[in-house]
């Protein structure tokens, strides 16, 4: 309890700190708004423009979880057939390396461009930087199986699917887990990006647009809400995807274990 305690109070002690450290060099020194606002200022403009704000964070983090669970679907179908063929891997794997190297900034207009329907264009743009965490680390897991185990399992007369269902999945949960972990916020800063890059309003404004559109006018505080609003739905996207990972994993894999004790 007292761990869990801790863990809650530390941070929480040193966000305030820095905090107060902000509002007073901004108070002491006469620091204008529009170079560098206030925390009572970002507050102020989080009251006042939330509901636009949280409004355009919907459509944003709509794109980011269809892109987190489309990187989910096709990343562990991807890595399932990696497992199954090393010449498939090994065909296929370096164009993954590919595209997560490639800058998004760079592909993203072109996808626009070929991808007419503009949710899609955006959806694809932030797929593309959060699939490849999970099929790395889904090879990897599926890769990772005990070889003793595998000669039991082998010995016994197990089938591919006995042996793929028993033993490599339960072996690779771990390491889909913490890609996921991953993938959430890549899936987020690609939702972002491709709105930047897509840079139009109108009834379906991103909260990326949002933060332009108050640079543009020189609204520093709202562009500092809406980046407060993006940094907690990253925060809070990882805090469910880790609540999800130890939930699996608590009664029987050691690094969930170890958290319980």
């Amino acid at each position: 309890m007292m761990q869990r305690a801790l863990r809650l109070l530390a941070p929480l002690a040193i966000g305030i700190v820095f905090l107060a450290a902000w509002e007073a060099i901004v108070r002491l020194r006469g620091i204008p708004p529009y170079i560098l606002p206030a925390p009572s200022a970002v507050a102020q403009s989080l009251w006042v423009d939330g509901p636009s704000l949280f409004f355009s964070l919907l459509v944003t983090l709509r794109i980011t979880l269809a892109a987190l669970a489309a990187a989910a679907f096709f990343g562990g179908a991807l890595a399932l057939l990696f497992s199954r063929s090393r010449i498939l891997e090994l065909s296929l794997f370096p164009y993954a390396v590919i595209l997560q190297v490639t800058p998004i900034v760079a592909i993203a207009p072109l996808i626009i461009i070929w991808v007419r329907q503009p949710f899609l264009a955006l959806l694809v743009c932030a797929w593309i930087v959060a699939f490849f965490p999970i099929v790395s680390n889904t090879t990897v897991g599926l890769n990772s199986a005990d070889r003793n185990l595998l000669a039991l399992f082998r010995l016994y007369g197990a089938s591919p699917g006995q042996t793929l269902l028993l033993l490599r999945l339960p072996t690779a949960l771990p390491y889909f887990l913490a890609g996921l972990r991953i993938s959430g916020g890549l899936a987020l800063i690609g939702a972002v990006v491709a709105e930047f890059v897509a840079g139009t309003g109108g009834a379906e404004t991103g909260l990326a647009f949002r933060i332009l559109e108050a640079g543009y006018r020189l609204a520093i505080p709202r562009l500092f809400a809406a980046l407060f609003l993006l940094s907690l739905t990253g925060i809070v996207i990882y805090l469910l995807l880790d609540l999800l990972s130890r939930r699996l994993l608590r009664h029987w894999h050691e690094s969930a274990l170890a958290e319980e004790e």
